[in-house]
């Protein structure tokens, strides 16, 4: 990856691209930062994966070998000396120490994060789905999901290459130094540095099992439970240290449909390949399209058959308990809880098929599941009561309903479309363009035909919408307690000009969804960002022609300088959900990775009001800007013009204006246009000017930044119900002008 990435600035947002040499088949953003604070990218291309370490402290400089001869003295004077009695020494095994800056580098809204280090692990073939543990972003001190240890120091996850091959990796946290990319062994041999070699203190698991490629992996850890027993051993294991392990889901196409789990120990040692079996086995009726583990109940499976059904599966409940004669700590055969029926599709006649399903993921902290269909819409199926207005617990997975088999749900919580996505659900209104002399009307290609690029392929019909790739990305916000933080959802459809939406909070999303849904509005002051779904535009100008082929998130997290000791540190916490999106959105092209960072200028309406960007006024001179102040005694007109605040000595805002007298039709005096430049401010002015005269300077209004103080204690409500009011008065005179027009009427001779 390049360390420089090319910038590109829009209305709504700033895109920096990064251009690979190869073609990226996936990226996944790990949840736990690295000792020294970079966030850890991972993605998989033709070769095999690629670590990489953004932000946080720098690396030191490599320090350069004292190879000259001291005092001006040449080489030539140097003296080889030849033993070919004594064996040379066995060279020692190298300990990577790595050595960090003390001081971060400075990173506000404008800069992006560096690339520190990155790592390169060659597989013989091409990496094509990476899978990472659905937990809390955290850091790598409180790194203690599920009570495994080995988060604070190592790296966790699975990946399947486009052969059978399917790895469970692990790799140290810490970046390696650029002493350890330096070594003479790793320039021997091109192989020296590949994955399973233990050169990079890597452990590597073969999963075996598979005949054909894997369509999607899922990882997650296995809650330690101190002092249980396992039924193929007779020892307890409370009196050692718990392994931790791992439990990784793979489905692929083999036969109709197939689903393995294999149970993984984390207690490889670097250098040595070790190989697992499956321990379940499930045939399924017809290949999955995706999986994910959930975050809370680590056994339950959430599985995706586009286009039947979204089905739970938990691994760790057996089909027939009665039956089961596994010897290991999970049965040989699972569950199958719950299924998720999407709606029917709709056309012009009665259709017994149901709409495709584009992805499916756990909100809620696994208590709901957000879903992403083919012609644009969502929904949330609520499994559990997480909805802000369910009272009790009413959730299926409840403690009355844990003996739960087979039930299915068809209706959503709460549902919508994406903004943009109107050309799926109506392909017959499509325009397309038409050859000349064809038939139909000849419609040339313009920019806002292509934005519609995506319905192109599926003007054929409603079956045709099973084409559609997209998917859904949820990211757990850090908590500023010790509770269960907030999420944020990326949804995206890919194409040409792809559609890609962010929900910044879902909690506050669908309580503004309910709400919208029975009458009761939004609240706009109580933050409006949050509570709507923010589609991001001009994609294009980052992704340069290529395709939108996946999405991920990176929570932001706001720095504060912490005094402690006498010194200053930075120190890390969670943004206000108020400060725009809190997640910044990374897009996977064909070979380019877009990281997407929201303006500062497209902030939302209540940041704007109340002047959470603040600049130094003096930076753009006096401000010469409409201000409305609380209402006065209710007038019969309203004069917009420069004047002095109320109480002072020229009138107010709201004082009335007469206004000038018409003459003849052809006077003298109404064929000078009054003048459109602004009024001197050393000058009063004069009482034949018209009421527009800030027309001209509205531009240089919004400059303006805006003053916290100033707006403290307003009433900003009653001052937006002002302007409206102002706009009424000034369609009213409008109107009045237009009747006072003489027209006059010239008769042929």
């Amino acid at each position: 990856m390049q360390t420089a990435p090319r910038t590109r600035r829009t209305p709504q947002n700033t895109q920096h691209t990064y251009s690979l040499d190869c073609r990226i088949h996936e990226v996944k953003t790990y949840p736990v930062k690295s000792p020294q604070g970079a966030t850890i990218l991972i993605y998989g291309h033709e070769n095999g994966i690629t670590i990489t370490w953004r932000g946080g402290r720098r690396l030191r400089a490599p320090k350069q070998p004292n190879n000259e001869k001291q005092n001006g003295g040449s080489s030539e004077d140097a003296v080889m000396v030849i033993d070919s009695d004594e064996e040379e020494a066995p060279a020692a095994a190298f300990v990577d120490k790595p050595e960090f800056e003390d001081n971060s580098p400075t990173v506000d809204a404008s800069s992006v994060p560096e690339i520190v280090q990155s790592l390169d692990l060659a597989l013989g073939t091409a990496a094509t789905h990476i899978a990472v543990l659905p937990m809390p972003p955290c850091d790598a001190e409180d790194a203690a999901w599920n009570g495994a240890g080995i988060l604070k120091s190592r790296i966790v996850f699975a990946v399947s290459c486009a052969n059978t091959d399917v790895y469970m990796i692990t790799l140290p946290l810490t970046p390696p130094s650029h002493e350890s990319k330096a070594r003479p062994e790793l320039r021997r041999s091109l192989l020296a540095g590949n994955a399973g070699t233990g050169v990079w203190e890597e452990t590597l698991t073969q999963l075996t099992g598979q005949s054909r490629p894997c369509g999607g992996l899922a990882v997650t850890l296995v809650k330690q439970k101190p002092g249980s027993r396992s039924r193929s051993l007779e020892r307890a294991t409370s009196q050692v240290a718990p392994v931790p392990r791992a439990i990784v889901a793979a489905h692929s196409g083999e036969a109709s449909g197939t689903l393995r789990l294999w149970d993984v120990t984390l207690d490889a040692k670097p250098g040595t390949t070790n190989r697992v079996e499956p321990f379940q086995t499930e045939y399924l009726p017809s290949p999955l399209t995706g999986i994910s583990f959930n975050p809370t109940h680590t056994t339950q499976l959430l599985t995706v058959t586009s286009p039947h059904a979204v089905r739970i599966y938990d691994y760790a409940t057996a089909a027939l308990p009665s039956d089961d004669t596994s010897e290991g700590p999970f049965p040989t055969q699972g569950s199958w809880l719950l299924s998720l029926y999407p709606p029917f599709n709709r056309g012009p006649s009665m259709s017994t098929s149901r709409k495709p399903i584009v992805a499916a993921e756990w909100i809620a902290h696994g208590r709901a599941v957000l879903t992403l269909l083919g012609d644009g819409q969502w929904g949330i199926w609520d499994i559990d009561g997480a909805s802000p207005s369910a009272t009790g617990s009413t959730g299926l997975f409840s403690k009355a309903n844990s003996g739960l088999r087979g039930s299915a749900i068809t209706a959503f919580c709460v549902a919508g479309h994406l903004e943009g996505t109107s050309p799926l659900r109506n392909p017959a209104t499509q325009k397309s363009p038409a050859a000349p002399g064809a038939g139909g009307e000849f419609v040339p290609m313009t920019p806002h035909t292509r934005r519609d690029a995506i319905a192109s392929n599926i003007s054929g019909g409603s079956e045709k919408l099973a084409a559609v790739r997209g998917g859904i990305t949820v990211a757990q916000l850090p908590s500023r307690g010790g509770g269960s933080g907030e999420e944020s959802a990326i949804l995206w459809l890919g194409g040409a000009d792809p559609i890609v939406s962010v929900i910044p909070v879902i909690s506050r999303f669908w309580d503004s969804q309910l709400r919208r849904a029975v009458g009761g509005g939004v609240n706009l002051w109580s933050g409006a960002q949050p509570t709507r779904m923010i589609r991001l535009t001009d994609l294009g100008a980052g992704l340069l022609g290529e395709r939108c082929t996946g999405a991920a998130a990176i929570p932001k997290l706001s720095r504060s300088n912490v005094v402690m000791n006498g010194s200053s540190t930075t120190k890390e916490t969670s943004p206000s959900h108020t400060e725009g999106l809190p997640i910044e959105v990374l897009l996977q092209g064909e070979s380019r990775l877009v990281f997407v960072r929201e303006s500062e200028d497209a902030s939302s309406l209540t940041t704007r009001l109340l002047g959470a960007h603040k600049k130094p006024c003096t930076e753009l001179g006096s401000t010469r800007a409409i201000i409305t102040y609380p209402r006065p005694e209710p007038v019969s007109s309203f004069n917009i013009s420069f004047e002095k605040r109320p109480g002072s000595s020229g009138g107010g805002l709201f004082r009335p204006r007469p206004r000038p007298s018409v003459k003849g039709s052809f006077d003298q005096s109404m064929g000078v246009l009054p003048s459109t430049e602004a009024p001197d401010e050393t000058q009063s002015a004069p009482s034949s000017q018209q009421g527009l005269m800030f027309i001209n300077d509205l531009s240089f209004a919004a400059d303006q930044p805006d003053d916290e103080f100033e707006v403290e204690g307003r009433d900003i409500e009653q001052e937006l119900m002002d302007i409206m009011e102002i706009d009424r008065e000034l369609e009213q005179l409008e109107h009045e002008r237009e009747r006072g027009r003489k027209r006059v009427f010239f008769e042929e001779g």
